[in-house]
């Protein structure tokens, strides 16, 4: 696998800022914090529209961030280290725990295109024709339609908020036209929001798109950057498929050695190799069962 060279020099200064306007209004007025969440949402739509954003690890580090919320909204001390352990460090056959479950739907939501079905695969628990009912419970504007389908289903089931989220996500994205979930209420709402109804749930909503689309813009541009610097060190890299371990590191949050289609030895040297480049870091600060992530 090879890399052209100008992707090599990518500017991300280019890429859109959001405006100081949307970062440092305080509205009070529905209308007004309605407004900012749009302009949010719009200037976020313009990021992921971007080539040079790596929308799916971009999307995979945002369910992180929202199973972290969720995880915390059920009152379990698992915070994103944890999280990350459950998963990818999970032994064949073995269960990921409550917590891991959550980050496992997350990252399954986010995955593939929204579909009923890719959601039922997130999501097991739930049959098809409840989550397409639930999914189209919503009318109007995109965060409108969002707040309705986390209303109905935490009306009908108030103890589903990991699914609740994912489908109110899934609805704004549907709304919005994007392909894929892209995770934004649950990291932006507290506990106490989700046992509000009707406008005051609406309204904290917008507020919620408002923060999680200011910082999701924010990564988008920190991870071209990155992204960019590891697609410029892959030529230096000799190692048999180390193009297809790139890939696996532009696409996900974290990887284990293990993941990556070489040998056991050989992937930890290229691991090591790109820590030393400066493409990749390591996230546990261990010495031994690593994970490393862009």
């Amino acid at each position: 696998m090879t890399f052209a060279r100008p992707e090599h020099s990518i500017d991300t200064d280019t890429l859109p800022r959001m405006p100081a306007w949307v970062t440092s209004a305080r509205p009070e007025a529905f209308e007004d914090v309605a407004f900012l969440s749009g302009a949010a949402l719009n200037h976020l739509h313009l990021v992921l529209g971007r080539e040079e954003v790596p929308k799916a690890l971009l999307r995979d580090r945002l369910a992180l961030r929202a199973a972290e919320a969720c995880v915390g909204f059920s009152g379990r001390p698992e915070r994103a280290p944890e999280l990350r352990d459950a998963i990818h460090l999970l032994r064949h056959g073995d269960l990921p725990g409550p917590a891991g479950g959550t980050y496992l739907a997350w990252r399954r939501a986010v995955e593939r295109p929204v579909s009923i079905k890719a959601l039922g695969r997130a999501l097991p628990i739930l049959e098809l024709g409840q989550i397409a009912t639930w999914l189209d419970t919503g009318k109007g504007a995109p965060v409108t339609r969002a707040a309705m389908a986390l209303d109905a289903v935490l009306t009908e089931a108030p103890r589903a908020e990991v699914p609740a989220l994912i489908l109110a996500d899934a609805a704004l994205a549907q709304a919005l036209g994007w392909d894929h979930v892209v995770p934004l209420l649950a990291a932006g709402l507290k506990r106490t929001d989700l046992r509000k109804r009707g406008d005051d749930l609406r309204l904290a909503c917008h507020r919620a798109v408002t923060a999680s689309a200011v910082e999701a813009a924010r990564l988008a541009v920190d991870l071209a950057r990155r992204a960019s610097l590891l697609k410029g060190v892959a030529p230096k890299l000799r190692a048999k498929e180390a193009g297809a371990a790139v890939k696996i590191f532009l696409t996900q949050d974290a990887v284990a050695p293990s993941a990556l289609p070489l040998p056991d030895r050989a992937a930890r040297r290229l691991c090591d190799r790109l820590v030393d480049l400066g493409a990749v870091r390591e996230l546990t600060g261990r010495d031994t069962f690593r994970l490393y992530g862009v």
